[in-house]
């Protein structure tokens, strides 16, 4: 119930449907959701973790501007990225991919264990085997577990840190029907070139590979984003 209420207000409130500025009490949150104050209070405490919004004495809580959110967290991704904001966001983070992934593909070359470098071959081939399918569910989990797998190779916290975040964008362009029907080949190829430079301790390969993959990804969403809705079918004669 916690669950529900919350990523119904987070939407809400990231979709503009709840502007900032706009007050909310705890009655008209647990009445709106039919929850009680109780499961209310513990949803504000998550949005105020996330700075969506601020309880302020004798007025209520109050739903904030997004310059302060933590547009970062995953749930924020997530709920972005339900909305009417999903180009915007999908876009933006892949620019936030391409300045950090082959950075931290360079550095994993230079700092993965070696059960870190087995992790990632292990990965390219769970998604060479399910783009046969295709099974984009399984070869999603594959694509995640080698991006976080990457990331934490890094050996730098603040690399890490932004694994739940890639792992919403990479569900999101799959669960909004943004990935080809069946996974490139070119793409499976540029992560086997990454898991194969980093095990190779080649940073500058491992970098040149990463890049290709997100700019791939973005130059893939653009295009879906800019196609064209297709017409209406026709109506059948004498409807």
């Amino acid at each position: 119930m916690h669950g529900r209420v919350l990523d119904r207000l987070g939407r809400r409130v990231v979709d503009g449907e709840l502007p900032p500025g706009t007050v909310l009490g705890l009655e008209r949150i647990a009445g709106d959701h039919g929850v009680s104050r109780t499961v209310a209070r513990e949803v504000v405490r998550v949005l105020e973790s996330l700075h969506l919004v601020a309880s302020r004495r004798r007025v209520g809580v109050v739903v904030q501007p997004p310059e302060g959110w933590t547009v970062l967290d995953p749930r924020v991704v997530r709920w972005r990225l339900a909305g009417p904001q999903r180009p915007a966001q999908l876009l933006a983070l892949s620019e936030l991919r391409l300045a950090v992934e082959p950075v931290a593909a360079a550095l994993a070359a230079d700092r993965a264990t070696p059960e870190q470098c087995g992790a990632l071959v292990e990965a390219v081939v769970g998604m060479s085997v399910t783009a046969r399918t295709p099974d984009l569910a399984a070869y999603l989990e594959h694509d995640a577990r080698f991006h976080r797998t990457l990331l934490a190779a890094t050996g730098n916290d603040a690399f890490a840190a932004l694994a739940g975040t890639l792992t919403e964008v990479l569900s999101g362009r799959t669960q909004h029907r943004l990935m080809p029907a069946r996974p490139l080949a070119r793409a499976i190829g540029w992560h086997r070139e990454v898991a194969e430079a980093v095990g190779a301790r080649d940073a500058a390969a491992a970098e040149r590979a990463m890049r290709e993959i997100v700019t791939e990804s973005t130059a893939a969403m653009t295009a879906a984003f800019a196609a064209p809705a297709a017409p209406p079918a026709p109506a059948p004669p004498g409807s």
